[in-house]
């Protein structure tokens, strides 16, 4: 920044020379994945992302060539990321969609289904555009920013956006009603999305970059909004239901059931907090104790009411919610016990298993990580291996029961962060000690993200599979672009790595090429499994090849969390 400086005061430059470069390797695979959905996509669909990502690097260009939006502290050492992060989620929805459109003919639901998922892809694309639309104004806003030609070019393609986005839906036959409350329904992610981002960002500071943070808030938003539409459609006493949002009634009991558990999982710290502010307001007036007994009761009464909570919300929230969406008559923890016994060798041997290999892959890798000599990077890789031979036997012979094992396994990882960060007696302290043994840079003191990105990154294709699928290796994207690639990538490319990707990176040439050769090499075999079992493989080769190379320059240039992003880039593309 001084060489900068001096050169700055030195000789005049350009503000092409000043300010960041157009094209990096980030960005060039980005515009590459986005225009491989685009083509694939009708016109009236494929115009809206490709605005969207104009938009996106506008918006990053913008905050790249500026101060950072001082307001919120990103994860330091990681780039921006809104180009990657605004374009990931509406490109997974329109290469579902454009899977789904070779599917109409084959299921009576198909058009439902299409219409459905056509108004998630906008209420995603809506979200990311919201969130866009804050940061412009913060850079608007920031009196040490002048109005730029990014800040200018990206107001105008994200009101191009909007006009877009009005004209497709004002054109519909079918308006009315109907069409007028999707669009405040799809207008109304964007204002979720704003604040939930602005939540994110606020309250777990150096925790994630602008498209990390961009990732997960649209995503949250997408599933809730699509759990709360469901519950809309259900409730017969309100007089909009029927007009709000028409919802295929094709969702099974545990795609319910896994979205009741995370639902009350996810309200569960607003109940905590609540119930907590209420005990100490009516236990502790008038009260006086040293500040060592203080601590001591808090902590206590803490732990005492967070178990409570945790109680009342599986106990009686879930069943409630399961019983008014899905009309379930038993609790649910029941129906996950019955369907367990119900065809139990196969289920029972399969939990044996995972057991098993959980075991001895966490007390042999806690062990080894005790040990200075062993890298972090390395150690970390090893877990990706088990996540390949934990879950991939369950996919092929028992894909239903692996779609509940990531969700129950989930809400485990959520309720241990819970009780990791709140500090809950008696786990807290041990919880803490043990996964602070796995964790990286990416990683901070206030939020633990490494084995979240893990987990969501092998289930996240899985579930997004269920249903119509004709690619059959599309559930497999996350196992196979962790599990396989990114690991040879970081094993690789540590152990004989010489050329690098760019003069900063770590990142290698020859790490990369291993990660895509392994990559290939593991669906050659898998589409070997696959056709022996049974299934009718459809894969394209030189689709396949171009997934796999996007994935795998993705993991080399990224400096994004590439456990969160490289699996959906790899099922987006599989989906085509």
């Amino acid at each position: 920044m001084a060489g900068f400086a001096r050169a700055t005061a030195s000789t005049p430059m350009s503000p092409a020379a000043a300010g960041p470069p157009l094209l990096t390797g980030e960005r060039l695979v980005v515009f590459l994945f986005a225009a491989r959905v685009a083509l694939a996509a009708p016109a009236h669909l494929a115009a809206p992302l490709a605005i969207l990502v104009a938009a996106a690097l506008a918006v990053e260009l913008a905050v790249d060539g500026s101060a950072p939006l001082r307001r919120f502290r990103t994860r330091p050492g990681a780039s921006s990321g809104i180009l990657l992060g605004a374009t990931t989620l509406p490109s997974v929805m329109l290469s579902r969609l454009i899977q789904l459109s070779r599917l109409l003919p084959t299921d009576p639901n198909g058009p439902k289904e299409f219409a459905y998922l056509e108004m998630q892809y906008w209420a995603a694309s809506i979200s990311c555009l919201s969130v866009l639309a804050l940061f412009l104004w913060h850079l608007r806003k920031s009196p040490s920013n002048g109005i730029s030609k990014h800040l200018e070019y990206g107001s105008l393609l994200i009101v191009l956006y909007l006009m877009t986005f009005f004209l497709s839906f004002l054109l519909k036959t079918d308006g009315g009603l109907m069409v007028m409350t999707s669009m405040v329904y799809m207008l109304c992610h964007g204002v979720a999305g704003v604040i939930l981002i602005k939540h994110i960002l606020e309250k777990f500071p150096s925790c994630s970059s602008f498209g990390e943070a961009l990732l997960v808030s649209s995503g949250l938003i997408l599933y809730f909004g699509d759990m709360l539409a469901h519950t809309l459609s259900k409730m017969e006493f309100s007089v909009s239901s029927k007009a709000f949002i028409r919802t295929p009634r094709t969702r099974s009991d545990m795609t319910a059931i896994i979205q009741g558990i995370l639902l009350v999982l996810f309200l569960l710290p607003l109940l905590y907090k609540s119930s907590l502010q209420v005990w100490y307001s009516c236990r502790m007036k008038g009260k006086q104790q040293t500040q060592a007994a203080e601590e001591h009761t808090r902590k206590r009464i803490g732990s005492a009411v967070f178990y409570i909570s945790l109680l009342v919300v599986l106990m009686f929230l879930l069943p409630s919610w399961t019983h008014l969406v899905q009309g379930l008559k038993v609790h649910p923890f029941v129906w996950i016990l019955n369907y367990m016994f119900t065809d139990s060798h196969e289920r029972l041997a399969l939990c044996a298993y995972w057991i098993c290999v959980i075991y001895v892959s966490v007390r042999r890798f806690y062990s080894i990580s005790k040990q200075s000599k062993t890298e972090r990077i390395l150690l970390r890789k090893y877990y990706h291996l088990v996540a390949v031979l934990i879950f991939s036997p369950a996919v092929i012979f028992q894909p239903a029961f692996l779609d509940l094992a990531f969700g129950a396994a989930f809400a485990v990882f959520l309720v241990l962060e819970m009780i990791r960060i709140w500090e809950i007696y008696p786990l807290g302290h041990l919880v803490h000690q043990f996964m602070n043994a796995f964790t990286d840079h990416r990683d901070s003191e206030i939020l633990i993200v490494s084995h979240f990105s893990l987990l969501l990154g092998c289930a996240l294709p899985k579930w997004m599979s269920s249903g119509l699928n004709d690619r059959p290796l599309a559930p497999f994207a996350g196992i196979l672009s962790l599990g396989i690639g990114d690991t040879m990538a970081s094993m690789i490319g540590y152990k004989y790595g010489v050329l690098r990707w760019s003069k900063t990176g770590k990142k290698t040439i020859e790490g990369t090429a291993a990660g895509i050769t392994s990559m290939l090499a593991a669906c050659s075999i898998l589409v070997s499994l696959l056709a022996s079992s049974g299934y009718i493989l459809s894969q394209n080769w030189l689709s396949l090849l171009i997934a796999v190379t996007l994935s795998g320059l993705l993991e080399a240039y990224t400096a994004q969390l590439d456990n969160a992003f490289i699996p959906l880039v790899f099922y987006s593309l599989l989906c085509l």
